[in-house]
């Protein structure tokens, strides 16, 4: 079982529901098994990971089974049917408290909401935020592979965007349609 891959969407066809009492997600209108996805691999759940995240350790057709509901946002017991993708970014950040699900976190003293992710972004979308201007500009990271980037606004309210890179890699693949408002591929 590799720690990481290199590719930012391995699939993402239909919708899923999620059992978090089972560690089951059903698939409506998907195909698991001929998807490309392997054990390992990480779900997103919902739009922006709305849910979180979890780590697939099975799957037949329709249904996926997770390790565990760590990294999955507290309080509920089902997710409602919504979107997802599959992707292969680093295991140690779906249970690490920094890049858990994007709730509402706040960092020192500030009340303001603070925001994280992991995002596989190649060389393309690099050289894309290296030119861009204004907030777009803010996303550049310093290397390809895979990103954490958390946004917040400051004491001053200005808009700021902290990127560290996890894992350095410049064979990322796969475009991710939950990061192309951050890394744009052209």
């Amino acid at each position: 079982m590799a720690l990481w891959g290199n590719k930012d969407l391995v699939y993402n066809a239909g919708d899923i529901a999620v059992d978090l009492g089972t560690k089951t997600v059903t698939g409506t209108g998907v195909t698991f098994t001929t998807s490309g996805i392997t054990t390992s691999d990480v779900i997103t759940i919902g739009a922006g990971a709305t849910y979180g995240y979890a780590v697939i350790t099975g799957f037949t057709s329709t249904s996926i089974s997770i390790a565990s509901t760590a990294g999955i946002v507290t309080g509920i017991t089902t997710v409602p049917s919504t979107e997802y993708f599959v992707s292969e970014k680093p295991l140690y950040t779906v249970v690490d408290s920094v890049y858990r699900a994007p709730e509402s976190k706040s960092v020192g003293y500030s009340t303001n909401p603070v925001f994280t992710s992991v995002v596989g972004v190649s060389t393309v979308e690099v050289s894309v935020a290296n030119t861009a201007t204004g907030s777009a500009r803010k996303y550049a990271p310093t290397h390809a592979g895979w990103v954490g980037v958390t946004t917040y606004i400051d004491a001053h309210g200005n808009f700021r965007v902290k990127t560290e890179t996890l894992v350095a890699g410049s064979s990322i693949t796969g475009t991710n349609p939950g990061d192309d408002a951050m890394y744009p591929d052209s």
